[in-house]
């Protein structure tokens, strides 16, 4: 999912650099909100692993 973000990213700067302003800030806020829903699962992936890991006996 980070690599789609990174892409994203990266298309928004090419766009940006050949003057594409709306498509660049369209890549942009898709890249901004691939790479935080990529930290939330992250994030709840962690914690159920650490639950997981205390019920082990």
């Amino acid at each position: 999912m980070l690599g789609w973000a990174v892409t994203f990213l990266i298309i928004a700067l090419v766009a940006a650099l050949f003057g594409f302003g709306g498509i660049a800030g369209t890549a942009v806020e898709i890249a901004k909100l691939i790479f935080f829903v990529a930290i939330v699962l992250f994030a709840i992936s962690a914690v159920i692993g650490l639950l997981r890991g205390r019920n082990v006996p």
